[in-house]
């Protein structure tokens, strides 16, 4: 099934449910795809308030009869293959996948970089990735731990300004306090995004963490 996608399908992503609706991962539309050709998953298509299920087949129909009539929403990402088009779903559901979500938040790289949103913690600047590190509030040669509270993310400019200093001795200031998110970053920044309104009915910030695949 050879396809190409409309949108940037790298920056898209999929909610993915287990066959008890509970949300357990983040996948792009690749691999969302791949399920739900495979009958390993269903769609699940959330519209006022009320959802219905679709196999590939059925969101194929669908998908054909929104071209025909010219009911597409601006928010919609679409999937061109040479024989069909097909509506990117936002929420996928596993077929035979019983697993409950899996608790806690990851302390990594990309986690931090989330919560920070890319900015530096010193200059306020935001910038690619590959252009970031993480420095320790505290230095390590004064103690200072790998934690959420001491790590943030920095510009290598000002990671090599500050050097082994705290933020007082260097003269800098940090644009926040850095703190252990509720939820998980990514996750957070996804939800700002009126494209996956729709993840909002199946996520319990008191309960879900999902990590994104």
């Amino acid at each position: 099934m050879a396809t190409v996608v409309t949108s940037n399908w790298a920056s898209q992503s999929v909610l993915v449910l287990n066959r008890l609706y509970m949300a357990v991962h983040i996948v792009n539309v690749r691999r969302a795809i791949c399920l739900l050709f495979r009958d390993l998953a269903e769609v699940i298509h959330v519209e006022s308030g009320r959802y219905a299920n679709y196999d590939f087949s059925s969101w194929q129909e669908i998908s054909q009869l929104k071209i025909a009539i010219e009911e597409q929403d601006p928010e919609d990402d679409w999937l061109h293959s040479i024989n069909f088009a097909i509506q990117v779903p936002r929420i996928i559901r596993l077929l035979s996948y019983d697993k409950v979500p899996r608790l806690g938040l990851r302390f990594n790289r990309r986690n931090v970089f989330a919560r920070d949103s890319n900015r530096c913690q010193y200059c306020g600047k935001r910038f690619p990735t590959s252009e970031l590190s993480l420095d320790h509030v505290r230095p390590r040669s004064r103690g200072g731990t790998m934690c959420w509270e001491n790590i943030v993310c920095c510009c290598v400019a000002c990671n090599a300004r500050k050097g082994g200093r705290t933020p007082d001795e260097a003269r800098m200031h940090l644009v926040q306090r850095p703190a252990r998110p509720k939820q998980s970053p990514l996750l957070q920044g996804k939800l700002r995004n009126p494209r996956y309104e729709s993840w909002k009915s199946f996520l319990s910030e008191a309960y879900w963490n999902v990590d994104l695949k």
